[in-house]
């Protein structure tokens, strides 16, 4: 098994020299264990470790998809669900720990018993990028389509670079990329906790020596009761910023400038925010000196995200010609503001959208770039933020800029979270809107959707979940005549 002095050097061993290897006596068997590999990142991180030579197992007690086929497909999929301390013994290097894995989980017992070392997966890439320049995204929101766009003008630039992002994005087979070569490494910074044996915000483990900061508005109440509480978080991270590093902001978000401002390390600090843009026959096109580039995403918090990516790009060497020539190209990520569905009378999105500044602000894009369509508007309560009754005051208002507002929540979802009941009535008040239409059976509300007249309308449906198994694909079909883009 791998001692922690030889751990940096076992990272970094080319795949051609896993199995010839040996740092002092024993052969390096290059095992790593996942607990709760089923994950969004985790299995991710399980495949591309597969990819680079690492022999990985792992454990879950429920994987869905898209986790579940792709798992599968890298022939990485659990025969059994569950946990099952046997896959663990003195010949596994590693473990790394998902968040959905309990203290009292028995795999992590077994590893604490064999003196195995246990990873979250924020540890394990920090380690992986210990020698590499890191860039790490952070923010309530705007992380995702950042790093995005980002990692997308790299490429088109030439510039190798390791990565990890939270959406499946058009080009990118897998979500995280792990090189010995790519001397940078660029990461989405999430505030969520590290694991349950680590209550640090995963951003606070990167360390970045270039970092950029979208936005600040109250999320996981769960972890973080207050204001307060999660405010600070983003200050520590501008103060874990490498020495002699940079600081990108957003001079939109007032929190931010706030934050920055109390922050104040001595580090090299860089505005930005809207840039301008016009809207004709549908399309967005961006202003680059006098000239305007087409593109292929829209809405002001998607400009004022591509304004920030521009902004990393010009601190990693990358000029405007480059950056303008590949923006035009960028497709956005997955499911954010991602076209599903359309014909000459109806355009449908769906959105990953669930806090109330996000929300506010993709309803708003559409709007503006259809203004002569109405639109329905739904967003489900998924969240654990969402379905708290003293959080759902902060929607007031959120949906206002659609011609239909609908919410959507499952009171199973409500009972699997612990948290007191939710009615109707009292999601109307908090969204203080006297047209919002309120639903709890998910087929009702497709029901509903599909008889609605769709003439001049666009449906837009937003959620971190899935409206508890709402077809959204035969939805799609059905409202347009025709198969659904990504169905």
């Amino acid at each position: 098994m791998i001692s922690r002095p030889e751990l940096s050097l076992f990272l970094k061993v080319k795949p051609q020299e896993y199995y010839h290897y040996k740092p002092s006596t024993n052969l390096i068997y290059m095992h790593i264990h996942f607990i709760a590999i089923g994950g969004s990142a985790m299995h991710n991180l399980a495949i591309a470790l597969k990819r680079k030579g690492y022999r990985i197992t792992g454990s879950d007690d429920e994987i869905f998809e898209p986790s579940r086929s792709r798992l599968n497909n890298y022939g990485l999929l659990p025969e059994k669900t569950g946990w099952f301390p046997k896959k663990l013994d003195r010949s596994t290097d590693a473990v790394i720990l998902g968040m959905h894995a309990r203290a009292d989980n028995p795999e992590l017992k077994r590893a604490r018993e064999l003196d195995i070392r246990i990873y979250s997966y924020p540890e394990f890439l920090y380690e992986h990028s210990r020698e590499k320049k890191r860039v790490v995204i952070g923010g309530s929101h705007g992380k995702t389509t950042i790093t995005a766009v980002l990692l997308h003008i790299l490429r088109h630039a030439g510039i190798d670079a390791d990565y990890m992002v939270g959406a499946q994005l058009d080009g990118f087979d897998v979500m995280v990329k792990l090189s010995d070569e790519a001397g940078l490494m660029i990461l989405e910074g999430d505030e969520y906790l590290t694991s349950v044996l680590d209550p640090r915000p995963k951003f606070h483990i990167y360390r970045p020596h270039l970092a950029l900061l979208s936005g600040i508005s109250w999320d996981h109440i769960n972890v973080f009761p207050t204001w307060e509480k999660y405010r600070n978080e983003f200050i520590k991270f501008i103060r874990l910023i490498e020495p002699g590093g940079s600081l990108i902001y957003c001079s939109e978000d007032e929190e931010v400038v706030k934050v920055v401002s109390e922050a104040g390390s001595k580090i090299k600090k860089t505005s930005y925010g809207l840039p301008e843009y016009k809207i004709k026959n549908g399309t967005t096109w961006l202003a680059n000196d006098r000239q305007f580039v087409p593109l292929q995403v829209f809405g002001r918090h998607n400009l004022v995200n591509i304004e920030g990516a521009r902004k990393l790009c010009h601190e990693l060497g990358v000029g405007n010609e480059d950056f303008y020539e590949a923006i035009g190209s960028f497709p956005g990520a997955s499911n954010r503001l991602e076209l599903i569905g359309r014909n000459e009378n109806t355009v449908i999105y769906r959105d990953f959208a669930h806090s109330p500044s996000k929300l506010k602000a993709t309803v708003e894009a559409v709007r503006e770039q259809f203004p002569e369509r109405r639109l329905t508007a739904c967003m489900e309560l998924h969240t654990f933020s969402s379905l708290s009754g003293h959080f759902l005051e902060h929607y007031q208002g959120t949906l206002d800029s659609a011609s239909t507002p609908i919410v959507y929540f499952n009171p199973h979802t409500i009972e699997l979270k612990r948290l007191p009941a939710l009615s109707s009535e009292q999601v109307r008040k908090a969204f203080g809107n006297p047209d919002l239409m309120v639903y709890t059976d998910s087929n009702k509300l497709s029901d509903d959707l599909e008889k609605m007249d769709w003439s001049g309308r666009n449906l837009l449906m937003m959620s971190s979940g899935n409206f508890n198994n709402l077809k959204l694909t035969e939805l799609t079909g059905k409202i347009t005549g025709s198969r659904s883009l990504n169905g």
